[in-house]
């Protein structure tokens, strides 16, 4: 098993592009580990059958700290090394909005770890995400 560690925990208006998630994969990867998961959240075209041009995310200017607390305590139960970057700001289809990637010995622990911890993001952290539709209606969501 892997030294359990936190070795991104970040809120950034920055793109997150292959070069981001890269990176973010590397942070988590240990010579001991044989499986690094990696989650990427995209924005998709579509909701609930409506058709949607992309979304704004807003962060609590704590939601930093909120993300990780997520992190140490994913790392914490698990013994595993992970790591997570949430995009703020206006995003476009096709977009990323979050990494999550987690390393471990073997795949079954690391899947299961990155899934609680997207998990654990979705409902910790506030950041709130308002959808724009083609028919020109904004709304957000979970509010």
């Amino acid at each position: 098993m892997s030294t359990s560690a936190v070795t991104v925990a970040s809120v950034t208006g920055d793109v997150l592009d292959a070069s981001a998630v890269e990176t973010i994969e590397a942070s988590v990867e240990a010579a001991e580990c044989g499986a690094v998961v990696t989650f990427r959240g995209v924005v998709r075209d579509n909701d609930s059958e409506r058709a949607v041009t992309g979304l704004d995310y807003e962060a609590h200017p704590q939601a930093q700290e909120f993300l990780a607390r997520c992190c140490a305590d994913v790392a914490r139960e698990t013994g595993l090394r992970v790591a997570a970057v949430h995009r703020v700001g206006e995003l476009r289809i096709g977009d990323v909005a979050l990494v999550a990637a987690v390393s471990s010995g073997h795949r079954a622990e690391a899947f299961a770890a990155c899934s609680a911890l997207v998990d654990r993001i979705k409902v910790e952290v506030p950041i709130w995400k308002r959808q724009h539709f083609t028919d020109g209606v904004s709304e957000w969501v979970g509010l």
